[in-house]
């Protein structure tokens, strides 16, 4: 078939790099470069101890953590990219820390991946982490892992054949026959893992699409000394996310902005809310120890859940949007999902998302 991805983002990537193994497609990627989600974000590969109540986020969050190592096994991928360095969850409480080991144990008969569970004392964690003020005891699940959007994306794209990659806006109209054109280009399956950007694509054809745009940031610190780029990643209680860098640093984050719309400055207000959040931890830190910003716009629905799927019965037009700050867990499954289905294999899409119809419908 010929088949056009739009979007070279963590689903687009991972669509890509499945149908070319097949070794039998003619593969285009359409990628503008712009707000990008996943090239902005550095992100936590550990959904087993989520307390959300959707029983199909967490199916597509378990198995998408699953997808992900096997990825990365496959593929050799290196561990500036992927690392199964394992994470740390602060709890002030006992019994919170109790409860979420519990938690754990019950999750672990069906997602092994998840490892070990070790609770660790405030000073076995101060331990790790040199210069770091810790003052809770926490849990550590050494399954968990960290990953480098951006870095998976070029890693991926360079295990993909593409037979071209075409960086230029997309617009999608319809020819004299009903059939939907990429900038007046022919092909028989069309996937559209745009983000944020799905509603003003599928505007063109009719549709309104409930998404909106959530503005998130990080910021990259260096430490002195350098951290063990393999170190967990920690999760203090009511502070951002803790992420070693493979350089020794450290990157902290990330925001969930519902105001910030699809803008891509970076706010001084936000860096300096980023820069105190890491202050209560590392008292050392500084603003001259602000390195690097990361700014990207993520994808949200009304109801926090992910979809994808055909966008009708029987359409060549397949959709993927909403998958908010978890889209690095889930993106990769997505995209393996949405290559199945364009091979005409059976898909039991009800375990993992609500019907596509949920959030997209023609604009009356």
């Amino acid at each position: 078939m010929k088949i056009a991805v739009i979007g070279d983002g963590i689903v687009g990537a991972t669509v890509g790099f499945y149908l070319s193994k097949e070794k039998k497609h003619t593969i285009t990627m359409f990628d503008y470069g712009i707000g990008q989600a996943t090239k902005a974000s550095a992100g936590i590969i550990a959904p087993w101890l989520s307390k959300r109540r959707s029983k199909v986020w967490y199916h597509l969050a378990r198995d998408g953590a699953s997808v992900i190592n096997e990825l990365a096994t496959e593929t050799g991928m290196t561990t500036d990219v992927y690392d199964q360095s394992g994470v740390i969850y602060l709890r002030k409480n006992d019994s919170d820390l109790q409860n979420l080991n519990q938690l754990g144990i019950e999750r672990r008969k069906e997602a092994p991946l998840m490892g070990e569970l070790n609770k660790l004392s405030s000073q076995s964690i101060q331990n790790l982490f040199p210069g770091f003020k810790i003052m809770d005891q926490g849990l550590y699940v050494s399954g968990g892992a960290k990953i480098d959007g951006a870095k998976f994306v070029e890693f991926l794209n360079k295990k993909s054949t593409f037979n071209d990659f075409i960086k230029e806006p997309v617009k999608l109209t319809l020819s004299s026959n009903r059939a939907v054109m990429v900038n007046n280009q022919r092909f028989d399956c069309i996937v559209l893992a745009v983000g944020a950007w799905l509603p003003d694509i599928l505007k063109e054809l009719g549709y309104k699409v409930k998404v909106r745009p959530q503005k998130g940031q990080l910021i990259e610190v260096k430490m002195n000394p350098k951290l063990d780029q393999h170190l967990p990643v920690l999760m203090p209680e009511g502070e951002r996310d803790f992420i070693p860098q493979n350089n020794g640093g450290l990157i902290i984050g990330a925001t969930h902005e519902n105001d910030g719309g699809f803008d891509l400055k970076v706010s001084d207000q936000v860096k300096s809310d980023l820069l105190a959040s890491g202050q209560r931890i590392i008292t050392s830190l500084t603003n001259a120890d602000i390195v690097n910003y990361r700014v990207g716009t993520r994808a949200y629905t009304n109801d926090f859940l992910p979809f994808f799927g055909s966008l009708t019965d029987g359409s060549n037009l397949l959709v993927a949007s909403g998958l908010g700050s978890s889209g690095l867990t889930t993106g990769p499954l997505i995209g393996k999902l949405l290559s199945e289905i364009i091979e005409h294999k059976s898909v039991n899409l009800s375990y993992y998302t609500h019907s596509v119809s949920d959030y997209i419908s023609l604009d009356d």
